[in-house]
């Protein structure tokens, strides 16, 4: 593609884009104003708008009514997906990173069709579902939805509305011996994208996950949704 079928606004975002990679505008920085950019750039103010708000989609500034638009904090958090399990929580706190969540909701339901399936469920069967938000360093960076066996839920669902789960359910002899995961890409719903101030339909990251006990029986089901501009998962692999 030539770079005159570029259009304008798509031209000026790049260039944008390539001064923030390269450091020139830093995390946290306030952009050029719209006139100062107009004058830059030798165009109108609803291009500068267009630009702007392609670097707004793309997760790389924020506005902020009244105050401009802001280059965004570029701090991602890593879990490191380990053998043998090291959780969430107990990763992060070795890393520096300070980990709290927001209790959503815990109540019992009766589950999907595939919930009943990954649980080994009859049916008919009600479990538990909890929806925590998940902060790093106090920045919201995933939703979890999880869904946990009717027994368990009912006899800790005071400690799981404070505490996260598997360390509270290993803390009472439930050892989480198997966790069998998937990770993929999702988009942002409804409810989603306000829980994690973005817009509808944005890619999002997917951590699928039943946790087994040492018995091979399922005790829980669910799934992280994550910006992928502020967490991520590693893993080290050894032959």
């Amino acid at each position: 593609m030539s770079s005159t079928s570029v259009p304008l606004h798509i031209s000026i975002s790049e260039k944008l884009r390539q001064q923030i990679e390269a450091g020139d505008y830093l995390p946290g920085e306030k952009l050029p104003s719209e006139h100062q950019l107009m004058e830059a750039f030798n165009v109108s103010r609803i291009t500068v708008r267009q630009a702007v708000a392609n670097l707004v989609s793309q997760g790389l500034a924020q506005a902020q009514q009244g105050r401009g638009v802001f280059v965004t904090p570029r701090q991602k958090v890593a879990y490191a997906l380990s053998s043998p399990l090291v959780f969430l929580e107990r990763d992060l706190a070795r890393k520096g990173i300070q980990f709290t969540f927001e209790n959503l909701t815990f109540r019992k339901i009766r589950p999907s069709n595939a919930v009943q399936t990954s649980l080994q469920l009859p049916d008919k069967s009600t479990v538990y579902l909890q929806k925590k938000l998940l902060h790093m360093d106090g920045v919201v960076g995933a939703v979890d939805v999880s869904y946990l066996v009717l027994e368990l839920g009912q006899q800790f669902g005071a400690q799981l509305k404070r505490q996260m789960t598997f360390p509270t359910l290993e803390a009472h002899g439930i050892v989480i011996a198997q966790i069998d995961a998937v990770i993929e890409c999702t988009h942002a719903d409804y409810e989603i994208s306000g829980y994690l101030e973005v817009p509808l339909g944005q890619p999002l990251i997917v951590y699928r996950y039943t946790a087994y006990t040492h018995d091979q029986s399922p005790i829980l089901h669910g799934e992280t949704i994550s910006r992928a501009d502020r967490f991520c998962y590693s893993l080290s692999l050894e032959k």
